[in-house]
């Protein structure tokens, strides 16, 4: 049986993705290839009449769902097959990243008077009842008027977020609400990782060192609520507008725009290596140097705190009105504190994996491999090297200060210190 859902881009009715037979076909609107607002869904889907087949129209549109067991108990809330992306996209496609929505024929996106009406914003308890209820039904799957689809193996999920000042600083709290009827959201909401003590307090702390490194990076805050600690992440891909509109921004990761499809997103198991991500980076952007030079920031940044979970599809590409920027970085969580989890980096640094194995030529090879040059690659390592360890510090001041402090913490610095004292020593040594 053929299958039918229409991509909508912008607001607009720009193509239509195909089911038959279990294969993904994609193809673009004539009416859409000849406006002058015809812009391409990825870089790897650009604008053509001929129509993409499944190898080239899965790894895009398989990119925009879940992940891991996550995509498996929605694929069984929704009474369909876990390798089953035109279902899934069909069940929870309303809310993706970027500007996609994905309609069952004859439906429309929603009017922006109605978007109001349709938030649900949580009272405590109802909230409370979200979380409890989010590891049983990720992306509350199946519930009425919410369509709502995030990559990734973390449990998540798109949220409306309105900050509510009290009287002081220590009465402000957040009120979440969720987004239906495929309006879009404005934060992720990130509940604790199960089995990784202190996530919350890791990720939002990276993302914090990395803004005091003068990075690019997502802006996290973290909430409580009763037993419960969550972050929220904002979206960098969505802006409000003139009429404080809440609007959406395109994006991509790097496995969509290179075509791969998710499960494929470790290097070691034929994923996207670093020198892809330099390649696609210096082609897209424009100018690309200052996003190269970024995009070198984010892997040493990733490789000095310990974040060996640094993959493909945790590298983005933003469409805005800059035309196309590495987007923020996003996703960053200092997994080598952890000794139950992989001591091996999701992308190698010249031919090594592991940090411990990293030394100056590694780094060289990186440099001849991304097309930089070694001599300023190595200055910016130690450049980093040389005032992460302090901006850790001063950081856990500032997080201790306003009550959000947290054992983990402590074993970051002391591991960030110890990576970073290492690269030092690496580096004054002659090889």
């Amino acid at each position: 049986m053929i299958r039918e859902l229409n991509v909508w881009f912008f607001g607009e009715y720009v193509g239509v993705l195909t089911q038959d037979e279990g294969y993904l076909s994609f193809r673009y609107l004539p009416q859409w290839l000849e406006s002058k607002n015809a812009k391409p869904l990825s870089q790897s889907l650009p604008l053509r009449a001929e129509t993409f087949g499944d190898k080239i129209a899965k790894p895009f549109f398989a990119g925009l769902l879940p992940e891991g067991d996550k995509r498996t108990s929605i694929a069984k809330i929704l009474k369909v097959s876990s390798k089953n992306d035109f279902a899934l996209l069909d069940g929870i496609g309303g809310e993706c990243a970027g500007a996609l929505i994905l309609l069952e024929p004859g439906q429309i996106p929603p009017v922006e008077a109605h978007e109001s009406e349709s938030i649900e914003w949580l009272e405590e308890d109802q909230f409370f009842a979200v979380l409890e209820k989010l590891p049983k039904r990720p992306l509350l799957a199946g519930e009425a008027g919410l369509r709502l689809s995030l990559a990734g193996a973390q449990e998540k999920l798109p949220v409306v977020v309105r900050e509510v000042q009290g009287k002081d600083a220590q009465n402000t709290h957040f009120e979440i609400g969720l987004p239906k009827n495929n309006i879009p959201s404005s934060y992720i909401l990130k509940p604790e990782i199960t089995g990784v003590a202190g996530s919350v307090y890791n990720e939002a702390f990276c993302l914090a060192l990395a803004k005091e490194l003068k990075l690019s990076a997502a802006t996290a805050k973290i909430g409580r609520i009763k037993d419960k600690t969550y972050l929220l992440v904002e979206r960098y891909d969505r802006f409000l507008d003139n009429n404080r509109q809440l609007k959406r921004l395109h994006q991509e990761d790097f496995c969509q725009a290179l075509g791969i499809t998710p499960e494929l997103k470790y290097q070691h198991e034929g994923g996207p290596s670093i020198g892809d991500g330099f390649a696609l980076v210096r082609k897209v952007t424009n100018p690309s140097a200052p996003n190269l030079l970024r995009l070198l920031d984010y892997i040493i940044f990733n490789c000095l705190i310990g974040n060996n979970d640094a993959h493909a599809k945790n590298f983005s590409l933003l469409y805005g009105q800059n035309g196309i920027q590495l987007a923020p970085l996003y996703d960053v969580l200092s997994t080598a504190v952890y000794s139950d989890l992989t001591d091996s980096m999701a992308m190698k640094i010249g031919s090594k994996y592991r940090f411990d194995e990293l030394h100056v030529r590694h780094w060289v090879q990186m440099a001849e491999i991304a097309q930089l040059g070694a001599p300023p690659l190595k200055r910016r390592v130690l450049e980093i090297a040389d005032v992460l360890p302090g901006l850790a510090q001063s950081l856990h001041t500032q997080f201790k200060a306003n009550d959000l402090d947290h054992p983990i913490l402590g074993e970051i610095i002391f591991l960030i210190e110890g990576r970073c004292k290492a690269t030092i020593e690496r580096f004054s040594l002659t090889e």
